[in-house]
């Protein structure tokens, strides 16, 4: 049976699993552990994608994040595959070191988020990394030390995690030790997975009636919401039509685009464009920087810059609507 195509729409909170091949180790130091956070935590911030939890075992790695503006995909490929040419080298070996692709499930982040935190950042006690919570919070690679207040390692929204619990940090941080601490006791979730059966176990307001996908935790109208936008959208105009109505708005010249130019009338459009290709048409930021010559961290820049001056002019808004 082929498989199911990723669902890969910038927003959503999605749970990425990390396997290696055959199940063997994809860490074998601390040099490794630290090259794949080093790696990882630069592609947050130069692709403004937000973490809410992570966790490395010897041979799977755990993340809960949530891509704003260059898809999960191109995140995805940049980390493994610059870890696994890292990996190769340093431990003098050739050949694949993850186990086919990753695996991503979206997930309905008002029902799951803090279970999926709690599920992931308990991962090392499970796995048999540490024994207790007392272990956990010495536990150096998993975002879970972090929320705690230990700042070495800082991949985690971390605040935003906390005020799930109260406003008041140490208010908020006792309730999430103690909220993983009640998680020890209860059965595994099997949060790693999608689907009707499992979306209904942990949600009991779900009923067979309610719609269901495999790549997808949560049931009903969430599910028909990431379906409906994971359709093909008929964009009204092309991109080169786009660029046409961008480069008349401002006045330009459509080769000033894609030529070296830092005036800012240029740099202006190209943000606009950048914003409305990929937030309103859809676009992946990938074919967007392609086509302007940008980098991934540019196109992610552009598209903040584009959306203010988007948001604060009304004819261009109506031009472009």
């Amino acid at each position: 049976m082929p498989r199911h195509a990723r669902i890969d729409i910038p927003g959503l909170l999605q749970h990425v699993i990390v396997r290696g091949i055959e199940r063997r180790d994809i860490f074998i130091t601390d040099d490794d552990r630290e090259d794949f956070v080093r790696r990882l935590s630069g592609l947050l911030e130069e692709t403004s994608t937000a973490c809410y939890a992570w966790a490395l075992l010897d041979n799977h790695v755990h993340l809960l994040l949530i891509p704003t503006e260059i898809s999960l995909s191109i995140l995805m490929r940049r980390l493994l595959t610059g870890y696994a040419v890292s990996f190769n080298l340093r431990h003098k070996r050739a050949g694949h070191l993850f186990q086919n692709r990753y695996k991503s499930i979206v997930c309905d982040s008002d029902v799951y988020l803090l279970e999926l935190v709690r599920y992931i950042h308990l991962n090392p006690v499970r796995a048999g990394k540490v024994t207790d919570m007392n272990a956990l919070a010495d536990y150096h690679w998993s975002g879970h030390r972090q929320i705690l207040g230990r700042k070495e390692l800082c991949l985690v929204k971390d605040e935003d995690v906390l005020s799930l619990f109260s406003g008041k940090k140490s208010v908020a941080r006792k309730a999430y030790y103690q909220f993983l601490a009640d998680g020890l006791l209860q059965k595994v979730s099997p949060l790693s997975m999608g689907g009707r059966r499992v979306s209904q176990s942990l949600d009991d307001s779900l009923t067979d009636e309610d719609s269901y996908d495999d790549r997808i935790l949560g049931g009903g109208s969430f599910v028909e919401r990431v379906l409906g936008e994971e359709k093909p959208v008929e964009a009204s105009r092309s991109f080169d039509e786009l660029k046409k109505v961008v480069v008349g708005y401002f006045e330009l010249d459509v080769t000033e685009l894609v030529l070296p130019n830092k005036a800012r009338r240029v740099s202006t459009a190209k943000a606009v464009l950048c914003y409305v290709a990929i937030r309103h048409y859809r676009m992946t930021g990938y074919a967007v920087g392609k086509a302007l010559c940008y980098t991934p961290s540019a196109v992610s820049r552009a598209v903040q810059r584009g959306q203010k001056v988007f948001d604060g002019d009304a004819r261009l808004r109506d031009i472009l609507s």
